[in-house]
């Protein structure tokens, strides 16, 4: 089964900014169906590549994978485009939120391989509001300001996870540090960023 989703991810063509911008405007403002189904399929890749990192048995990496389905059709019925927020970031919250859902009703938990360390993620960083009040510009400036004054590990390691993309394994090999070591430090930059950027939210109320 997980094969056959990935060769259906493999027959996806991806959109140009202008012609998802039109899918936006046939949906919200023209109400069609099509282009809603064309927007969830287009975000399939996101739903798959966050069930793949909790690296667990096929069975439950399937339900993940439906679970965060369910997210990502909640998160394009919800979604505001005049907002600026890019949808990309607004529905991996929702994607995510429906997979740790998912797990905790099934009593598992998502541990590190060594299991000292539970993971974390960079949308954890930012408060529910916002993904619903901020303007993409003043979020991705917010963000950015926040990495550049953690401490320069922390922030290396956010960087190389979070806009370069590299694994965990990756990360640790570059550095000359442990892998449980590149996770404690992404978990304590993590929990700095939601400190200021929740102080920075509230402050612009």
């Amino acid at each position: 089964m997980l094969e056959e989703y990935k060769s259906f991810l493999a027959t996806l063509t991806k959109l140009s900014r202008e012609e998802e911008e039109e899918l936006w405007k046939q949906y919200k403002e023209q109400d069609l169906l099509e282009a809603r189904q064309s927007l969830i399929e287009h975000y399939q890749p996101l739903v798959f590549r966050e069930a793949m990192k909790y690296g667990l048995q096929e069975a439950v990496t399937l339900d993940l994978i439906q679970e965060g389905t369910v997210g990502l059709m909640e998160a394009v019925e919800r979604f505001d485009p005049s907002q600026g927020v890019a949808f990309s970031l607004y529905a991996l919250h929702r994607v995510r939120g429906r997979m740790l859902n998912f797990l905790r009703r099934n009593g598992s938990e998502v541990l590190l391989d060594d299991g000292e360390e539970e993971k974390v993620f960079l949308t954890e960083a930012i408060p529910d509001t916002a993904f619903e009040s901020a303007d993409k510009s003043v979020l991705n400036m917010a963000v950015s300001h926040a990495v550049s004054r953690l401490p320069v590990k922390e922030q290396d390691v956010i960087r190389r996870v979070y806009l370069n993309e590299q694994t965990a394994q990756e990360t640790a090999h570059a550095m000359d540090v442990s892998t449980a070591y590149v996770y404690r430090l992404e978990k304590r930059g993590i929990r700095r960023l939601r400190g200021m950027l929740s102080k920075l939210i509230h402050d612009r109320k």
